[in-house]
């Protein structure tokens, strides 16, 4: 089966469930993992700026896309002419079911069980051992933040963060003041990439505040990204628990 992605988590995890460049014949240009197998892949745009034309004439035999990530009108157009799946990802269980769905397509059912148990055995582990107070940014000029009904969200709920923002849906803006409640402010490394001068800008504000980068793959990829996150998400919450 010939197939092109265009959502990167759903691109790296086609790969890990043992698809092979022979397979997956298209992806968008922010599909960069696993580096080695993708860079040989043709690019059929962004997740946002698709390149219809390019995808038409690779005449795959399935699309993969999500309800986030990419555009209706685009979607739409291509689901004319192939067969399109459009996942829309938001909690733990939507994504078991994601890569469920992705084992039984592909006939890779036994490796998708494993990535899913996996995932639920990290998460299960890493919990914050109070209820701490939590912004998570994802943008900044203006500042955004993450929603209740966002994946995101839902990983720092499953490893015990309270999210300040959890009555507000979506990607709300915010302004710093509104950062006054939370214990501890998490800056993304995607999809803006804060740096430490970010943290410093804050501190100007709030020296007394937990201000750290967090790895914004780790708790926005879903799909099996996460099952690949355990050291990562161990190291975090031991910075909380110590």
């Amino acid at each position: 089966m010939k197939v092109i992605s265009l959502v990167p988590s759903i691109t790296e995890a086609l790969f890990d469930l043992g698809l092979t460049e022979d397979e997956v014949i298209g992806r968008t240009k922010f599909c960069v993992h696993p580096e080695e197998k993708v860079k040989n892949i043709e690019i059929i745009g962004g997740t946002k700026n698709l390149n219809l034309e390019k995808i038409k004439s690779l005449k795959p035999d399935l699309i993969l896309a999500n309800k986030e990530e990419n555009i209706k009108e685009q979607v739409e157009i291509l689901m004319k002419d192939f067969k399109v799946i459009v996942y829309n990802t938001e909690t733990i269980e939507d994504n078991y079911y994601l890569v469920k769905n992705l084992g039984l397509l592909f006939n890779k059912e036994e490796r998708a069980q494993i990535f899913n148990l996996k995932i639920y055995e990290i998460l299960n582990e890493a919990k914050v051992n109070s209820k701490i107070k939590a912004a998570y940014l994802i943008w900044k000029n203006p500042y955004m933040t993450v929603g209740s009904d966002t994946f995101i969200h839902n990983i720092l709920s499953e490893i015990g963060f309270e999210n300040i923002f959890k009555n507000q849906t979506r990607y709300p803006e915010i302004h710093t003041e509104d950062l006054a409640e939370a214990d501890v402010i998490m800056l993304s490394s995607e999809p803006f990439p804060f740096k430490e001068k970010h943290i410093a800008e804050l501190k100007a504000f709030y020296s007394e505040k937990k201000i750290i980068i967090v790895d914004g793959e780790a708790f926005s990829w879903y799909g099996t990204h996460i099952a690949k996150c355990e050291d990562y998400f161990r190291d975090l919450i031991a910075e909380f628990n110590n």
